[in-house]
C-alpha cells in the first residue's frame, strides 16, 4: 500500500492520502480519545505520542501534532499506523456512528432568509469546500444573520495561520461577489 503525504498551509497538520475512500460521505474530526471512540482508526492515531487531532475527509486523513513535536519524528509513526490499519481492512468508523459533518441541524438563520442561505451553501459546497479539502480541511456553514455568514473551520483549516486571509480574501470576497447581501464572514468554534 502506498500512502501519499502532503504538507498543509497549517504547519501543525499533515495530510495523508491512502489512495482509497476514507469516508463515504461527510467528514469527522476528533481531538480526544473519548471523541475517538466512534473510530478505531482515530483511537489508534490519537494514542501516538504527539498526535493532537485527527480529521477524516472523503479520501484523506489530516493529522494534527503538538507544537513541540517534529514531523520528521512523528510522520513515520503515523504512516506506519495508517498502513497497518488499512492493510487490516477494518472500517474507519463504527457501523452505528454517522460522520460529524454539519448535515443541516443546528443551523441558525431566519426562515425568511432560506433562499439566500441556499445560495450561500451552494457556493460553499461547489467552490469553497473542494479547495479547502485540497488543503486537508473543511469549512461548513453554521448560520446567517443580518449580512453576516458564520462558518466553522475544521481539520487543517482550524488554527491555520492563513485561515483569516482565507476567510477574508477568499470566501468573503467570493460570497460578496455572487451574493450582495453578504457583508462579512466570521469563523466560529465548533
Amino acid at each position: 500500500m502506498f500512502i501519499q503525504i502532503e504538507d498543509t498551509p497549517n504547519p501543525e497538520m499533515m495530510k495523508f492520502l491512502p489512495g482509497r475512500a476514507v469516508l463515504d460521505e461527510g467528514t469527522a474530526e476528533f481531538h480526544t480519545s473519548d471523541e475517538a471512540g466512534a473510530s478505531p482508526l482515530a483511537t489508534e492515531l490519537l494514542a501516538l505520542d504527539g498526535v493532537e487531532s485527527v480529521f477524516f475527509g472523503h479520501d484523506f486523513i489530516t493529522v494534527g501534532k503538538a507544537a513541540d513535536e517534529q514531523w520528521m519524528i512523528l510522520k513515520p509513526a503515523v504512516l506506519g499506523t495508517l498502513m497497518a490499519y488499512f492493510a487490516s481492512d477494518r472500517p474507519v468508523m463504527s457501523d452505528h456512528v454517522d460522520s460529524t459533518e454539519n448535515s443541516g441541524h443546528n443551523l441558525q438563520f431566519d426562515p425568511a432568509d432560506k433562499e439566500l442561505v441556499d445560495k450561500i451553501t451552494a457556493l460553499l459546497d461547489e467552490r469553497v469546500r473542494p479547495a479547502v479539502a485540497g488543503d486537508g480541511g473543511d469549512i461548513t456553514f453554521h448560520g446567517y444573520e443580518r449580512g453576516i455568514v458564520y462558518l466553522t473551520l475544521r481539520g487543517a483549516c482550524a488554527g491555520c495561520p492563513s485561515s483569516t486571509a482565507t476567510l477574508r480574501m477568499g470566501i468573503e470576497n467570493l460570497l460578496k461577489h455572487f451574493i450582495p447581501e453578504v457583508v462579512e464572514v466570521r469563523a466560529i468554534n465548533p
